[in-house]
C-alpha cells in the first residue's frame, strides 16, 4: 500500500457519502434573510500521514481574527472557482505549492454567520511539505491527527452570549487549540462521513 493510501481511501469513501450542505446557523435557525453568500474555498489538506494542516489566523484580521481554520478564502476574479481559490490562498497562507496537492473533491458548502458560502475542498499532500505562515495573515501553522478529525465523539455543542442572545456552536479542542465555528461544523461533517 503506498504511503497515505488508507487514509486516501477512506477521505474518497467520505466524499462517496451524501452530505447535505451546513450553517453556521445549523445550531440557530433559519439563515437570515438578506446575508450574503460571498463564495469562498478552503483547503482541507491532509499529509499522507493523515495529519490535517490548520491555521491560527492573525489577530489583526477584519473576518475571524485568531480563530483557528483552514486555509482559504474569497473566490477572487482571476479564481476559476473555490477549488482554485483554495488552492491559491493555501499558498500564500502557508506556502503550499499547488502542484504538489491532489485534489480529491469538495464537501458540501458552507454558509459562514460573515457572510461567505465556503466550500471545503478535500485534498491529499503529495510528499514533504514544511509549511512557511504568510506574516499578517497568519500566526501558526500546525496539524492534527487524522483520529482526532475523523472521530464524532470528539465534537461537541457549546454557547456563547453573541450581539445580545444565546449562540450555539460546535468545538472539537485539541491541545492548546481550540477548533470551533465554521471549521469545527465543516470537519464535523467530514468526521460523520468517514464513520460511516
Amino acid at each position: 500500500m503506498t504511503p497515505g493510501g488508507d487514509i486516501r481511501d477512506r477521505l474518497l469513501g467520505a466524499l462517496a457519502m451524501p452530505a447535505a450542505p451546513s450553517s453556521d446557523f445549523d445550531l440557530n435557525g433559519p439563515v437570515p434573510e438578506g446575508l450574503g453568500a460571498r463564495p469562498a474555498g478552503v483547503l482541507a489538506a491532509f499529509h499522507p500521514d493523515g495529519r490535517l494542516v490548520l491555521t491560527k489566523r492573525a489577530s489583526g484580521l477584519r473576518h475571524h481574527p485568531g480563530q483557528i481554520a483552514l486555509p482559504g478564502g474569497k473566490v477572487d476574479p482571476g479564481d476559476a472557482d473555490a477549488t482554485a481559490a483554495a488552492l491559491r490562498e493555501a499558498q500564500e497562507e502557508v506556502g503550499l505549492d499547488p502542484a504538489a496537492v491532489e485534489v480529491l473533491g469538495l464537501l458540501p458548502p458552507h454558509r459562514t454567520v460573515t457572510g461567505f458560502a465556503m466550500t471545503p475542498v478535500l485534498a491529499m499532500i503529495r510528499g514533504p511539505f514544511t509549511p512557511v505562515p504568510e506574516a499578517g495573515e497568519v500566526d501558526e501553522v500546525f496539524t492534527v491527527p487524522f483520529d482526532h478529525i475523523a472521530d464524532p465523539a470528539r465534537y461537541r455543542i457549546e454557547r456563547r452570549m453573541w450581539r445580545g442572545g444565546w449562540r450555539s456552536y460546535h468545538v472539537a479542542p485539541f491541545g492548546p487549540y481550540y477548533i470551533w465555528g465554521a471549521t469545527a461544523r465543516v470537519l464535523l461533517s467530514l468526521a460523520r462521513r468517514v464513520a460511516g
